[in-house]
């Protein structure tokens, strides 16, 4: 394999050319471009429509911070949805809090979850096949549509980035949140992956106007991510609880009190989302 390399896409005219080490999978899907492979520096990666989406070497900081803040916030999450997330770690992250009896991941690409579930064991170590764990290949603006109120405690979106695609499009509307506020819970909690506010100025504002026009409470942070090229953007909104009032000391308390590890994210991480600020 020696000098293949792959683009990875950050801006509208700016890409990261990065070196594979060796390639496992080039797979097309009905709906993507699959590619599993060894990137130098980073090593097992998943790569979907030429955009990183989980690498060995970083991919705790991306879903730790996805993840755990929103399920901090809620002071007991019982029942969580997380719609996309193909690989599984995202899922991972969440079945390490001891709260959860429920957690159902839905994909829109069984391609993704099979290869992930062959490939990709260093990175989901086997959520998906935790009791808890309920996997469904569908897509996932129609299992909300479906869904029951009130049927989640939490609900993450992890997506692939608003601008990368006709599908994803569709997940970062205001029409799509108010449906996600219907399906939480009274003190429910969301958070979605929202791309690069640097990059994509214009497609985050508008993200974040919709999550900002639904829900009652709203904080958004950022956090840099090496694979990818450029800090991400990540939105929370709330229903009930003030995601501001969250001290440092409580957050570690939660995450102890859980039996939860984590690798980046703790109390102090969390102030830095808080107080640092968006491009």
């Amino acid at each position: 394999m020696l000098g293949v390399t792959i683009i990875q896409g950050i801006g509208r005219s700016s890409s990261m050319i990065m070196k594979i080490k060796e390639l496992h999978v080039v797979h097309k899907s009905k709906f993507q471009e699959i590619i599993i492979a060894e990137i130098e520096e980073f090593g097992l990666s998943l790569i979907l429509d030429g955009y990183i989406q989980s690498t060995q070497a970083d991919e705790f900081i991306y879903h730790e911070s996805l993840v755990h803040p929103s399920m901090v916030l809620h002071p007991n999450p019982m029942k969580v949805l997380i719609i996309g997330g193909g690989e599984g770690a995202a899922l991972r992250e969440v079945l390490k809090h001891n709260t959860v009896n429920n957690a159902v991941m839905v994909d829109i690409d069984e391609d993704v979850v099979e290869l992930s579930k062959k490939y990709l064991y260093p990175i989901h170590q086997g959520s998906f096949f935790d009791k808890r764990a309920k996997i469904v290949i569908e897509d996932g603006k129609k299992f909300i549509e479906e869904a029951e109120s009130g049927s989640f405690d939490v609900i993450i979106l992890d997506l692939t980035d608003p601008y990368s695609s006709d599908i994803a499009k569709q997940l970062y509307t205001t029409d799509f949140y108010r449906k996600i506020y219907s399906v939480l819970t009274d003190d429910g909690v969301m958070v979605t992956q929202a791309g690069s506010s640097f990059f994509y100025r214009d497609v985050y504002m508008d993200v974040y106007q919709a999550v900002k026009s639904v829900f009652n409470y709203v904080l958004e942070y950022q956090v840099w991510i090496p694979s990818f090229g450029y800090s991400c953007n990540f939105i929370l909104g709330s229903k009930k609880y003030n995601p501001m009032m969250l001290k440092p000391e409580d957050i570690d308390t939660i995450l102890k009190n859980r039996n939860v590890t984590t690798k980046f994210f703790n109390g102090y991480k969390y102030l830095s989302f808080i107080y640092g600020g968006i491009y």
